[in-house]
């Protein structure tokens, strides 16, 4: 196991991280990535940035075409994991109460009536929001509440969320019809933006005879709650060095037009990422390192998680449009900057 060699910021935790504690963690988490990887075919990077965000204790948004195996992804994951895994399938006339749960009147032999309260799909560990962008806004708004309280709020009552909790939402994209586009603030409440494409040939080879024949591989569990939960706080102990900071503040203050040095730049953003943007790239970065068996982070992780942090959360101006630029145009000159 390695390390990065910059010097670590003194605002960090005293506590180091145990290194003996943090090897079988990161055993821990190699098994996990290979028994995904079995079952889930030519998304090495995908599971990778999926298990970056959970780690981090975030959320994460995947795009992509269907058929792609963004649901059988999320499901993997459950069982890999160990976590209590559930699925919405998100239409058009889901109702926020068919996701956070609802009061109901119930009578006993008495005759007694009182209101008891049933939770929704939203109460498990790992939620899948199948096409989150087929739904009304209004139904978005209250999973995406969910996501940034861990909390339900039915009849003036509070419901916790259990923990961890956890948000893999699937989204169509945006062209095909009938889909509600999330608002920039929603999509803000994930950590990162995951996109899907076509496996190589080889790779779908590999999936047709492995799932046409008459049996098909089924994932084991390899985690379980206590040893995630653990996970998730060494990836907050880790220490993080100044040019690392550095480097995040610098990438994501450049991608906002009120703050960014770059001329070219100012003119081509509409509208760029928040403070949260910086918070999820210090925490991503962590996860990376430590899926990757290093106990903290580098430029390469800040560089390797630019595009699922920011995609999302950056918008070009009309002008930048109509002259064709496309946003991996301005993240690639923004991750260019950081060398």
């Amino acid at each position: 196991m390695t390390s990065s060699d910059t010097s670590p910021l003194a605002a960090q935790p005293a506590t180091m991280p145990d290194v003996r504690e943090a090897d079988m963690i990161c055993e821990r988490l190699q098994r996990a990535r290979q028994e995904t990887s079995r079952i889930i075919f030519g998304q090495d990077k995908v599971i990778s940035q999926t298990l970056t965000a959970i780690l981090a204790g975030g959320h994460a948004l995947l795009v992509g075409a269907p058929g792609l195996g963004k649901t059988l992804l999320v499901t993997t994951l459950g069982t890999v994991l160990g976590l209590d895994a559930r699925r919405v399938q998100f239409t058009p006339d889901l109702m926020p109460s068919d996701i956070t749960g609802s009061e109901i009147l119930d009578e006993d032999a008495s005759g007694r009536r009182s209101f008891r309260f049933v939770p929704g799909p939203v109460f498990c560990q790992l939620l899948m929001a199948d096409e989150i962008n087929r739904a009304s806004p209004r139904t978005q708004s209250a999973l995406l509440q969910a996501m940034q309280e861990r909390r339900v709020a039915v009849a003036g009552a509070e419901h916790p969320l259990p923990r961890p909790f956890h948000v893999l939402a699937t989204q169509n994209p945006l062209e095909q019809e009938g889909t509600y586009p999330l608002p920039e603030a929603q999509l803000d409440r994930f950590m990162l933006q995951i996109t899907l494409t076509v496996p190589d040939a080889q790779a779908e080879r590999t999936m047709l005879l492995a799932t046409t024949g008459t049996q098909e591989a089924q994932a084991q569990p390899v985690m379980d709650t206590a040893g995630l939960t653990e996970a998730q706080a060494l990836v907050r102990r880790l220490p993080v060095g100044e040019k690392i900071v550095d480097a995040i503040l610098e990438l994501v203050r450049s991608a906002r037009p009120e703050t960014s040095p770059d001329s070219t730049l100012r003119t081509q953003i509409a509208w760029g990422p928040g403070p949260r943007a910086a918070q999820a790239l210090m925490l991503a970065t962590r996860a990376r390192a430590l899926l990757d068996g290093r106990l903290s982070p580098s430029l390469d992780d800040v560089i390797a998680l630019a595009r699922p942090v920011l995609a999302h959360r950056m918008a070009l101006t009309f002008a930048a449009r109509a002259d064709g630029v496309l946003l991996d145009d301005v993240l690639t000159r923004l991750v260019n900057r950081l060398g």
